[in-house]
């Protein structure tokens, strides 16, 4: 107890004076002004997307989305894998990470538990990602698969093309048959819950 008496009193007695450092400004020498460079660093923020999953981010905490060759409902064939050489189409892209989801290949298995009691588990076959390095555009027509280029046709429409055919796969009448089919899937998603 005498010693917290000792210690406060110490503390009353200290006090600051006009002439000390706190509360004044700094006086350099004066020296020529050199040019100060501001280097900014890219900000490499990640973000959690699942726990053993990381993804890129942008300073403004975006996700960095990767530009893609392939787009939802094109057919593909796998260049690589233990399923190389099958073909099959698109049914999903996930632009974060390069990897797309091609219906029927690439089935893993997953051990579901049950949701409740009385209810038995089960084993499901699941699509899995495949990166998109690993699939190649594909023509039905003339049956082979080749790299995309882009052009402008007359009208100004940007499209994708298969440079070994020179088939365009950006049309209308594909557009439309995707658009249909979604819708279709909509309505037995609707139909079904």
């Amino acid at each position: 107890m005498a010693a917290m008496c000792a210690l406060q009193s110490s503390m009353a007695s200290l006090s600051l004076s006009a002439n000390s450092f706190f509360g004044q400004r700094l006086s350099l020498p004066s020296l020529s002004p050199v040019p100060v460079k501001l280097i900014e660093k890219p900000c490499l923020i990640v973000v959690k997307l699942k726990r053993w999953e990381r993804k890129e981010c942008k300073p403004n905490s975006l996700p960095v989305l990767h530009k893609m060759h392939v787009k939802i409902g094109d057919t593909v064939k796998l260049i690589s894998g233990h399923e190389k050489g099958k073909i099959g189409e698109i049914a999903k892209i996930f632009k974060h990470n390069s990897t797309v989801i091609v219906k029927d290949l690439n089935l893993k298995t997953k051990h579901a538990k049950s949701k409740e009691e009385g209810e038995s588990g089960q084993i499901i076959k699941v699509e899995a990602p495949i990166h998109s390095s690993n699939v190649m555009l594909y023509s039905k027509e003339q049956n082979v698969a080749s790299r995309v280029g882009h052009k402008i046709l007359e009208n100004g429409q940007r499209v994708r093309y298969l440079i070994k055919t020179g088939e365009i796969i950006d049309s209308l009448e594909n557009w439309k048959k995707l658009k249909e089919s979604k819708s279709k899937e909509k309505t037995e998603l609707a139909a079904a819950s």
